[in-house]
């Protein structure tokens, strides 16, 4: 069992450090309608969404991505001038959940991967020194949740398959790995620019955009994809999220994962030369100015 100090988290914000557990960990929860707690955890919500939450809702409504977004959610800055994460919208004025109905959820089958893990909370995380992510678990009790109190005792895991949260968590695992490289990186990766922001909202959350992105004529003169893997991508809203974690990697950190077409590949390797002997230049003329500055001194 672990525990983790609040810097190793991460999602900051949250004001309790956990204990850690493996799947394995026995808990004791039960919700059903008849609990006198019922419909309260969604009463006052604060919802991250995943890239899939984001697809099955917007598959359930028949809307656009771009239309779900609008209607449903805001953005948030998930460090000062980083990458954005998406969240639930309140009912106007007010905390509750759109979705909830005196009945319980009205998407209980696309409900998101928050819902569905409640009360447990997935926690991955890289550390500096690891060059894959592992999952671990912290149990989430709050005064207004009776569910604690109810007799049956179930594992993590089984709880997992139970919620069918499984299936949730594999095709969300590349944008997770996207935002512990960020994370766990630090400095050494820099701010992200403007544009790299905007590409990392549009292929995670905006998969509408996303496809009138892949399918442009700047986009095929870049990169170099088959047919084949073009039109199943296009054809399929998970194949085309998880397509999108690629571009980002490729993006965001420079690892090959969509191969270029040769012209592009060479004006590429040009730009990162000229960006290496700008950066030696930058670092010769501070150096100089440093020792200027010493021997100026010393000459006074």
């Amino acid at each position: 069992m672990d525990t983790y100090n609040a810097s190793d988290l991460p999602f900051p914000g949250n004001p309790v450090v956990p204990q850690m557990f493996d799947g394995g960990k026995v808990m004791r929860f039960q919700c059903h309608k008849g609990i006198a707690c019922w419909n309260a955890c969604c009463s006052n919500i604060d919802i991250s969404l995943t890239p899939y939450d984001i697809l099955r809702l917007k598959h359930r409504f028949e809307m656009s991505s771009g239309a779900f977004l609008q209607k449903y959610t805001v953005p948030y800055e998930m460090e000062q001038d980083s990458i954005a994460g998406v969240k639930l919208r309140p009912i106007a004025n007010g905390t509750a959940c759109q979705f909830m109905t005196a009945e319980g959820c009205s998407v209980y089958e696309d409900r998101p991967t928050a819902c569905r893990y409640y009360p447990v909370a997935l926690l991955s995380m890289r550390r500096q020194d690891e060059y894959t992510d592992r999952d671990s678990y912290a149990l989430v009790k709050e005064e207004h949740c009776l569910g604690h109190n109810e007799p049956r005792q179930i594992t993590i895991d089984e709880y997992r398959k139970e919620q069918g949260v499984v299936e949730y968590d594999e095709l969300a695992r590349g944008w997770r790995q996207l935002i512990l490289k960020k994370k766990s990186s630090g400095p050494s990766v820099g701010k992200p620019s403007r544009r790299s922001r905007e590409l990392f909202f549009m292929a995670c959350y905006d998969l509408d955009r996303f496809r009138s992105f892949v399918v442009s004529e700047g986009f095929g003169e870049l990169y170099d994809l088959n047919t084949k893997e073009t039109i199943e991508i296009l054809g399929d809203d998970t194949l085309l999220m998880l397509f999108g974690f690629r571009f980002l990697k490729q993006v965001l950190y420079g690892e090959n994962t969509i191969p270029l077409k040769k012209h592009a590949a060479d004006k590429r390797l040009k730009h990162y030369h000229e960006r290496m002997q700008h950066m030696e230049r930058e670092a010769a003329e501070k150096r100089a100015a440093e020792l200027d500055g010493m021997y100026g001194d010393a000459n006074d």
